[in-house]
């Protein structure tokens, strides 16, 4: 499998390394320090294409692959983990399924917006409980909403929600419902104070009788099922991403870190054991990458690419935390203060093993593919 990028691609991979060198590394303290929505670095992010990157140009989008996607999603991360999670739900959990299953007027009314950046998206699938208690009864032209989803991304900046819901009540079915900000009866719940990634808003969605028409239904009545977990897939790949980003973030740190600590006379690099160190986690590190890249590149295939997301998912979330943490250690004392970024980015790695899956669904993914009973 060939991950060879194109000049095309890489053009266009620069140029996001550029803006999340300057504009995203520079807000990455104060955003998570203040639990502050990057607005003007989004912005920033639309005006180049980044918050739509595998949608064709005739939506608004740049017209790029998964494999650029995920690249760039990794680039952003190094920097600012909020940043890229932001991107990365609205681009995988929202605009994604709309595009991919969205007739003509919901792409043009929806996705068009959604990948140009004018409006963010999120995506309304997890409750408390397990499984779907949220209802949607129909009533004329309509269906009226009534439940409540917890732990959504995005979920105070975003404008349009991909919401799951059951329409069946003797088998059960789910049918997907594109969502408006705005819509009568449904509210935004207060945002979370979280442990990591502060800059994006988690919070919990009601839906008290909430109005949705029915020309509002993504894809067919009854199909919910099959489009969340289409579209969960393809998301595990974009936190695969995430991990990936944070980790090789950290490890640069810690790389610069080390040679340039002294310690009786010479850079603390010159020990054989940082270096065995700093050997072992970009092994990682790479290999995680390339897991990353093969889910990226087999989606673009239109290929079975399910475990294969879950496998990267699985590896990378894990590395993301073994690379932060030994990153803190080869800062020391240091590593334990804000005044250093590595805190911050293992704080950051840890939601990358739950959400989307915890790395116990992953498992449970991978084994029913191999088919182990």
């Amino acid at each position: 499998m060939n991950f060879k990028f194109s000049d095309e691609q890489k053009l266009f991979l620069n140029m996001v390394s550029d803006i999340a060198k300057t504009d995203v590394a520079s807000i990455a303290t104060i955003t998570d320090k203040e639990s502050k929505f990057p607005t003007e670095t989004i912005k920033k992010l639309a005006e180049n294409g980044i918050m739509g990157i595998p949608f064709d140009k005739k939506y608004n989008g740049a017209g790029l692959d998964n494999l650029t996607y995920v690249a760039a999603v990794e680039e952003l991360s190094k920097y600012c983990a909020s940043t890229g999670v932001i991107m990365s739900a609205h681009t995988s959990l929202c605009a994604w399924p709309i595009s991919e299953y969205g007739n003509e007027e919901q792409k043009d009314k929806y996705l068009k917006p959604l990948a140009a950046g004018e409006k963010i998206g999120a995506f309304g699938w997890t409750e408390s409980e397990a499984g779907t208690k949220t209802t949607a009864i129909k009533n004329g032209d309509n269906y009226i909403l009534n439940g409540k989803k917890v732990l959504i991304t995005n979920s105070h900046e975003a404008d349009i929600f991909v919401v799951f819901a059951k329409t069946d009540f003797e088998t059960n079915a789910l049918t997907a419902f594109i969502v408006e900000k705005g819509a009568k009866g449904f509210t935004v719940g207060e945002a979370e104070d979280k442990m990591g990634v502060r800059g994006s808003s988690t919070a919990e969605l009601y839906f008290n009788d909430c109005v949705v028409s029915s020309k509002n239904i993504l894809g067919n009545i009854g199909e919910g099922l099959k489009i969340a977990m289409s579209t969960l897939n393809g998301g595990r790949i974009g936190v695969a991403a995430q991990a990936v980003g944070i980790a090789q973030g950290a490890l640069n740190e810690a790389m610069n870190y080390v040679r340039n600590r002294m310690q009786m006379g010479q850079p603390i690099s010159h020990h054989q054991n940082i270096q065995f160190t700093i050997a072992d986690l970009q092994t990682k590190i790479d290999a995680a990458r390339l897991m990353t890249y093969r889910a990226a590149a087999t989606k673009d295939l239109k290929e079975d690419y399910g475990y294969m997301a879950s496998m990267a998912k699985l590896f990378a979330s894990e590395v993301a935390m073994e690379v932060t943490t030994k990153a803190v250690q080869l800062f020391g004392g240091n590593g334990y203060s804000k005044k250093f970024p590595v805190e911050r980015m293992m704080r950051d790695a840890k939601v990358t093993e739950i959400y989307e899956g915890t790395s116990e669904v992953q498992k449970v993914v991978i084994a029913g593919h191999l088919n182990i009973k």
